[in-house]
């Protein structure tokens, strides 16, 4: 395995760490509730992502899952 032939400086090491160090998370502002969200995720405290209910959404959804399954149970 190679090995280096000088010591790297504590300087060159360090411009190299540079871009190492962890960003602060950028927060958006929800447009319904005016609470500070992560970006492209839905509102922890409203639920609305893009103007969207997103959590109604999600119900209606299991609703209509729950509907097709009782659906097929009748039908068997």
């Amino acid at each position: 395995m190679a090995e280096p032939k000088k010591r790297l400086t504590s300087t060159r090491s360090g411009h190299r760490r540079s871009h190492l160090a962890l960003k602060a998370t950028s927060l958006s502002i929800c447009s319904q509730c005016k609470s500070p969200v992560l970006g492209h995720r839905v509102c922890p405290a409203c639920g609305f992502y893009k103007s969207r209910d997103i959590l109604e959404l999600e119900r209606i959804a299991r609703e209509k899952e729950e509907r097709r399954k009782k659906k097929e149970e009748k039908n068997e």
